[in-house]
């Protein structure tokens, strides 16, 4: 088929896009908002995007229109494919019907770490040799010279192999709580049905779409009730928010994780800290140990970490092998990427990029960082944030944002013109924070201001107008 996808640059919408490709469909797609990595990898992969969404896209029509959930009643080309009758679908439901449906999914959710999660038992089920499918809404960053593993995560997605009579056919996938389309209001991964689930976290967040808490709630356990018995539920213990969606009705056994420092009785699996800082940890699991020293940090990691062990030692992966895969794991593009080094004039300087964009986010970031970089007590941590995501822009976790950065030595919060409530006003008098409102300001305060060795991390979860690239030339040249 010839098929188009409206909103094509967006990292589920984009991963997509190159599954049904790979699937022998011929894709085009239009977006607004076009910019790095998912442009990049969609334009490497000989994919042609057409920049906005005008009927004469869909001219001639194409077979399918696969419809993203940031379309609108009211954008031409959505009004001119209802009107001309143009076969349409979601992504999550193409990607079910046409990817999943005889599959064993492994299935990611939660309000935080979902990208980095898949990405982590993707490449372990890869690194054991398991030809595993996957859909990440992100892209991966690949440091290793076997080609095996160069191929599968050359991008975000990979389509992996079938269930044969000998081979239980795997696919992992980042399961977002986000609504599927305007036609659709369920969430995405109630279309997905897994056989093992990681239910990460659960906090509120897309105040757009629900109204509270237990709105999601409600979303989590409709996926919920389609885990088969069989199957397998992985969650960190003592979670009330997930514990009380669980109470609605649970039909499949739960391993429960920990880091064991909190000496949780509950927990099943067991991380215990051998730096401070998550860099190395030891797994514990009913007997079975392994030991993870990686290039990540921050508790959060070793969090994130811990559940996808677990969920690989379900399909048969040992817990040596699978925490052997993540010594080797080198993470993902936009979670605390390292995009800079400036090496002049007699200062070293190191730019970070970080996708965190909600206060529990921001703050296990931060932590991660303040404890990886705790060697050098004279290092300043500098943390730019744009508040973009749907919810920020809705002022819902205005009261947090300040307590949220508060562990970093200066904070630069970006006050877009758009946004229609003060930042200013919200983090009030938070020391070393400020608001700034031109990313042309926040360059040149840095550069004015930063001393030797201090590292400056980024978070937005959009393009920030470029703000990484222009903060490196600009420190550059001082």
């Amino acid at each position: 088929m010839h098929i188009h996808i409206l909103g094509i640059c967006g990292t589920f919408m984009g991963s997509l896009a190159l599954l049904a490709r790979d699937l022998g469909h011929t894709v085009t797609g239009s977006d607004a908002n076009v910019y790095p990595p998912m442009s990049t990898q969609l334009e490497n992969a000989g994919v042609e995007i057409m920049q906005g969404y005008a009927a004469s896209h869909l001219q001639p029509a194409p077979d399918l229109v696969i419809v993203g959930n940031a379309m609108k009643r009211g954008i031409e080309a959505v009004e001119y494919m209802l009107n001309e009758r143009i076969p349409y679908t979601s992504g999550p439901q193409f990607l079910a019907e046409q990817v999943l449906q005889y599959r064993h999914v492994l299935a990611v959710a939660g309000t935080h770490g979902k990208t980095t999660t898949t990405t982590m038992l993707a490449w372990i089920l890869h690194y054991a040799g398991i030809d595993a499918g996957f859909l990440i809404g992100g892209v991966p960053l690949v440091d290793t010279q076997d080609e095996r593993l160069q191929q599968a995560f050359a991008h975000s997605s990979y389509l992996g192999s079938d269930k044969t009579a000998d081979h239980e056919g795997y696919f992992v996938i980042e399961a977002d709580e986000y609504d599927s389309a305007f036609f659709d209001k369920r969430s995405k991964f109630v279309h997905y049905r897994p056989t093992t689930a990681i239910l990460n976290n659960l906090e509120y967040d897309h105040a757009d779409i629900f109204p509270n808490l237990a709105a999601i709630q409600t979303q989590f356990h409709h996926m919920v009730r389609m885990i088969p018995s069989h199957g397998k539920i992985i969650m960190p213990a003592n979670t009330e928010s997930l514990e009380a969606t669980l109470k609605k009705g649970c039909w499949t056994p739960i391993w429960r994780t920990a880091i064991a420092s909190t000496n949780n009785p509950q927990a099943d699996w067991q991380a215990k800290l051998v730096k401070q800082d998550g860099s190395q940890y030891e797994v514990m699991f009913d007997g079975h140990k392994g030991q993870v020293h990686w290039q990540m940090s921050g508790l959060h990691s070793v969090n994130n970490g811990l559940v996808a062990i677990a969920a690989a030692y379900n399909v048969g992966v040992s817990v040596a092998q699978a925490c052997e895969a993540l010594s080797n794991f080198a993470g993902i593009k936009r979670r605390m990427e390292l995009v800079g080094t400036i090496d002049d004039n007699g200062k070293h300087i190191e730019i970070y990029d970080d996708f965190a964009h909600h206060p529990t986010a921001i703050e296990t970031t931060l932590d991660g960082a303040k404890k990886r970089f705790a060697d050098n007590p004279n290092r300043k941590i500098w943390a730019v944030i744009e508040p973009r995501s749907n919810t920020m822009k809705l002022g819902t976790h205005q009261g947090l944002l300040a307590p949220s950065a508060s562990i970093a030595d200066q904070v630069i919060w970006y006050q877009p013109a758009h946004l229609d409530w003060s930042v200013a006003e919200a983090i009030g008098n938070a020391a070393n924070q400020q608001v700034m409102t031109s990313t042309d300001a926040i360059i040149k305060h840095i550069a004015e201001h930063i001393g030797d060795d201090d590292a400056v991390i980024v978070m937005s979860n959009g393009g920030f107008e470029g703000i990484h690239g222009r903060l490196v030339k600009a420190l550059q040249q001082t």
